[in-house]
């Protein structure tokens, strides 16, 4: 693939990475002059006809997407390449590495990292959710970090398209499996909540620096997610923060509806971290959070003896109620009381000191597509603190918007509390390409190559513009556009024909008949001086057209000119003359390529055309002289099988 250019502009300089479905490329695209990354498919998907239409469905879906956690996706094509098919998808360049690579050469990542990632992991796949895309395939080798240490999600859309034969024994696969939800391991329902249990299998990963199940093969890893219970994260390092550890078990519930509610649920409680406003679990939560009890098969006979043995041990545990009743009665409620005062004490130091501490927090304000300086007053209005961070290009906003803040609205916050923004760039505008005297199959795949596309198309007439190509295009060249804008074309039908009649040119001079022909829309042609008797020098003998001829606008009008008299004597007295017409000699040679030529000859004469010769002569007769007869000035075209060679005119012996 080295060296290929895809789609006439993306030009693959060298491979970066592959994985299960595809191979990727770094590329230069040569219309922006950028780099990119293109994502390959591997041959055993290309010949499935379904699943391509599926994978090319999600990922334009994918490529509406908008988000600064989000890889950006530029274009989705395929081509045929020395009959090999190839799909491919153009994305956002990155450098930097992926989660996997970060876990790996760390051992494991520190709860405020993982708080940090999950976040932003958390974010992208909110905006996702709320355009109804479910990423299907979340996992650390998915994750990018780049140099400046922010989040990308890359493969939105590819997951989706992708079926349950995807569980299989490659290598490249595996990876994939360890972040699988149950229902994906069993091939049923998958939604918003299979990302949230993905979502927690990374965070186990990046705290713990492993993954929850491992197998010898896929399947047998598919099966743990399914039956065998999760290892807390703090048995494998006692100083993971109960809080996240419990932000993680929740996430990674087998029954879809033990889990969060929505990944809205799992932002906010992973801010509450950030800030300190989640305190640990109880423990009945954690049990009921951690505890997580396969199914076990129970028999008929076992049950009858549970009953008895139930009924056994009641017994006993009553004998021995009453004994402890007689013996200790007054201790137990000794230590009740001291309880309840000891309580009582802490709950009213505590609404004590609360009541001290307590600040005032300030719901925050929707902010999203909001320009710059009235979303800023806006947040400064109520004493929050409006943070800039990133300016991206963006389609879906214009320029100076607000398309991201880092705390949702109406989320409670104290005085001073940072909202982080993103604001747009507006569209990633592209220039208008020259299509002036194109052709129109040229001009729209020069369009399609910059992202546009031909807009109106009307008619015009052009003396120097051929007919089908484009006589003028709006916008105007280099113009700054969106992309997907349409640029309107108008297409030359020639030059616009007029009819108009020849006027009386004879007898005028050559300065006079020019300025009358051409006023008339007419092209003065070949004038050729011939000599006259009857008419002065200078002065217009012939016109190839008689007066009063309807033309055509553009025709060529050939004319003769008087040289003055030749000397001879008078008209009819000439020697070989007859009937006015003079005699001339004309030797011809047929054609040397071939055995036989037609040689035809027309007279020209009085705006009267006559054929006064059509014979086939043959290459071995040699040369041959005739004697044609006509007026002085008479035009004899000859033609070789009906190709011109030259004019011969007569003149006065």
């Amino acid at each position: 693939m080295i060296g290929i250019i895809l789609g006439n502009r993306y030009e693959i300089i060298e491979k970066i990475g592959e994985g299960g479905m595809a191979i990727v490329y770094k590329a230069k695209c040569h219309l922006l002059n950028r780099f990119v990354a293109i994502k390959v498919l591997r041959d055993e998907f290309t010949d499935d006809e379904q699943f391509i239409g599926k994978f090319r469905r999600e990922s334009q879906a994918a490529a509406s997407l908008s988000h600064p956690n989000i890889m950006n996706i530029y274009d989705v094509g395929a081509e045929e390449i020395d009959s090999k098919k190839i799909h491919y998808i153009v994305m956002e360049y990155i450098n930097g590495y992926t989660l996997k690579e970060i876990i790996r050469s760390k051992g494991k990542l520190t709860a405020e990292e993982t708080i940090k990632y999950s976040l932003q992991m958390a974010e992208a796949l909110q905006h996702a959710h709320r355009n109804s895309i479910v990423h299907r395939d979340i996992k650390p080798h998915n994750i990018m970090i780049t140099d400046d240490n922010r989040i990308k999600v890359t493969d939105f859309g590819i997951a989706r398209a992708v079926t349950s034969s995807t569980v299989t024994t490659t290598s490249n696969v595996l990876g994939s499996v360890h972040y699988f939800s149950p229902e994906q391991a069993r091939g049923g329902y998958t939604d918003e909540k299979s990302d949230i249990y993905s979502l927690g299998i990374v965070m186990y990963e990046m705290i713990t620096g492993k993954v929850p199940y491992d197998g010898e093969s896929p399947i047998s890893v598919a099966l743990k997610h399914i039956q065998e219970e999760i290892v807390l994260p703090s048995q494998i390092d006692n100083t993971v923060p109960a809080n996240l550890e419990s932000i993680i078990m929740k996430c990674v519930q087998k029954r879809q509806s033990d889990r969060y509610g929505n990944i809205t649920e799992l932002i906010s409680d992973l801010k509450g971290i950030k800030s300190n406003d989640i305190k640990s679990l109880s423990d009945n939560d954690i049990e009921s959070a951690t505890r997580i009890i396969p199914a076990i098969e129970i028999k008929e006979d076992d049950i009858v003896e549970s009953k008895t043995e139930k009924r056994k041990k009641k017994s006993v545990s009553k004998n021995k109620k009453k004994n402890r009743k007689e013996s200790g009665g007054g201790v137990v409620f000794l230590g009740i009381l001291l309880a309840f005062v000891l309580v009582t004490s802490l709950f009213l130091g505590y609404a004590k000191l609360k009541e001290l501490l307590a600040v005032d927090e300030i719901p925050v304000p929707y902010i999203v597509g909001m320009q710059e300086d009235e979303a800023r007053a806006k947040i400064e209005e109520l004493n929050l603190a409006f943070n800039v961070t990133d300016r991206v290009k963006n389609d879906e906003f214009e320029a100076g918007e607000v398309i991201y803040q880092s705390v949702e609205a109406d989320t409670m916050v104290k005085s001073g509390y940072p909202i982080n923004v993103t604001i747009s760039e507006g569209p990633d505008l592209v220039s208008v390409p020259l299509i002036k005297n194109k052709t129109l199959d040229e001009a729209e795949e020069i369009l399609n190559d910059s992202g546009l596309m031909i807009g109106t198309r009307d008619p015009g007439f052009s003396d120097t513009v051929p007919k089908g190509s484009i006589i003028s295009q709006d916008p105007e060249p280099l113009t700054e556009v969106e992309p997907g804008s349409r640029v309107n074309i108008v297409i030359s039908e020639g030059p616009e024909i007029v009819n108009v009649v020849m006027p009386s040119v004879v007898n005028k001079t050559i300065e006079e008949a020019r300025k009358a022909i051409v006023a008339e829309g007419l092209i003065v042609g070949d004038v050729t001086p011939q000599p006259s008797n009857n008419v002065e020098k200078d002065l217009v003998t012939w016109q190839s057209y008689e007066p009063g001829t309807t033309l055509e606008s553009g025709t060529t009008v050939d004319l003769y000119i008087s040289s003055g008299p030749d000397g001879t004597t008078e008209p009819g007295n000439r020697p070989g003359e007859i009937d006015g017409e003079v005699p001339t000699p004309i030797t011809l040679t047929p054609s040397p390529d071939k055995e036989e030529t037609e040689i035809k000859i027309i007279r020209l004469q009085d705006g009267v055309t006559d054929t006064v010769f059509n014979e086939v002569r043959k290459l071995s007769d040699g040369a041959f002289t005739i004697t044609l007869y006509g007026k002085v000035g008479a035009r004899y075209d000859i033609f070789y099988d009906d190709i011109f060679q030259a004019p011969i005119y007569s003149v006065a012996p």
